[in-house]
C-alpha cells in the first residue's frame, strides 16, 4: 500500500476517534481548562497527531494509548465529585489576589504572576484601579474574579427598590425561511399570528424572513434576507393599552346614548369594570 494511502487511512481514523473521546469526555474539554484538563489535552492531540503520521506506531497501540487517555481524567472527574480534597489535588484551589484594595504579594509570588499580568487581568473585567477592587480571586483556569466594593458597584433596580416587569429568555421561531413550529406552539401563538408579525416590519412572507426572535412581552424582532427592507420592533403593550381605553370610552358612550334603563345600567357597570382593570394592567403596558 503507498505511504500516503496508508498516512491518508491512520490520519481518517485518528480524526474519528479523537471525536469520539472529546465527545465522550464532554464540553470541559473546550471550556476554559484547568492546568491538568490542559495536560491532558496536548497529550491526546500529540497521540493522535503521532498515530497519523508515525508508521512505526502500531495503529493498536495508538487506539488503546488514547482510549487510557481518555478514560483516566474520566474516571478521575468521577472520583473528583466524591471528594473536594482529590479535586484540590488534580485542579488545584483558587487564590485571593486582592483583598480590601490591596494586594497580597505573597499570593502573587506563589501563583508567579507579575503586577503588569495583575493589572492586564483586571482591565479585562473593567477595573482600572485596585482601590475599587474589594476581593480579586485567581481561579484554577487562570481567570480572574473581581468583586468590586460596594460603593463602586452598578445601580440595579433592586438597590433602588424599583418593581421591575420580569423578561424571560427570548424563542427563536424562523430560522432560514422556515418557521420552528415547536417553539411557536410552546409560545402559544399561530402562524397566522406570526405571518401578521413580520408583514407588519416589511415582510410578504416567511421566506423573506433570515431570522425571527420573540420575547417573553410578545415583541418580535425579525432579520431579512434584505438588508433594505423596512425593519422596526413593534411593541404591542401601547397597542393594547389603547385598545382597552377604546372600549372603556366606547362603553361609556353606549351609556350615554341608550334610552334602555337596564342596557344603561350594564353598560355603566362594565365600563367600570373595564377602567379598574385598565387601571391595574396600565403599569404593565407602558
Amino acid at each position: 500500500m503507498p505511504e500516503y494511502l496508508l498516512t491518508l487511512i491512520r490520519s481518517i481514523g485518528a480524526f474519528i476517534l479523537l471525536l469520539i473521546m472529546a465527545r465522550i469526555m464532554g464540553k470541559k474539554q473546550i471550556s476554559q481548562l484547568t492546568f491538568f484538563d490542559y495536560c491532558v489535552g496536548i497529550t491526546i492531540g500529540s497521540i493522535a497527531a503521532s498515530m497519523s503520521v508515525d508508521q512505526n506506531i502500531k495503529i493498536s497501540n495508538g487506539v488503546v494509548s488514547l482510549i487510557i487517555w481518555g478514560i483516566f481524567p474520566i474516571t478521575l472527574s468521577i472520583i473528583g465529585l466524591k471528594s473536594r480534597l482529590f479535586t484540590r489535588i488534580t485542579d488545584g484551589k483558587p487564590s485571593i489576589m486582592i483583598k480590601n484594595g490591596e494586594v497580597l504579594e505573597k499570593s502573587l509570588k506563589k501563583s508567579q504572576i507579575t503586577i503588569n499580568e495583575l493589572m492586564l487581568l483586571l482591565r479585562e473585567n473593567n477595573v482600572f484601579k485596585v482601590s475599587d477592587v474589594e476581593m480579586a480571586v485567581l481561579e484554577t483556569n487562570g481567570q480572574l474574579s473581581v468583586m468590586k466594593k460596594t460603593d463602586q458597584q452598578p445601580i440595579t433596580p433592586k438597590i433602588l427598590g424599583l418593581a421591575v416587569e420580569e423578561e424571560h429568555s427570548p424563542t427563536i421561531v424562523i430560522v432560514d425561511g422556515k418557521v420552528l413550529d415547536k417553539n411557536l406552539s410552546t409560545l402559544g401563538y399561530s402562524k397566522q399570528w406570526l405571518l401578521g408579525e413580520i408583514e407588519k416590519q416589511g415582510a410578504s412572507s416567511v421566506k423573506d424572513v433570515f431570522l425571527a426572535q420573540v420575547d417573553s412581552k410578545g415583541n418580535i424582532y425579525a432579520d431579512f434576507y434584505d438588508d433594505n427592507t423596512k425593519q422596526h420592533v413593534v411593541d404591542q403593550r401601547p397597542l393594547m393599552a389603547a385598545v382597552l381605553k377604546k372600549v372603556q370610552a366606547d362603553l361609556e358612550g353606549y351609556s350615554l346614548q341608550t334610552k334602555n334603563k337596564e342596557a344603561k345600567e350594564m353598560y355603566s357597570k362594565q365600563a367600570a369594570n373595564l377602567q379598574d382593570t385598565i387601571n391595574a394592567v396600565l403599569p404593565y403596558l407602558k
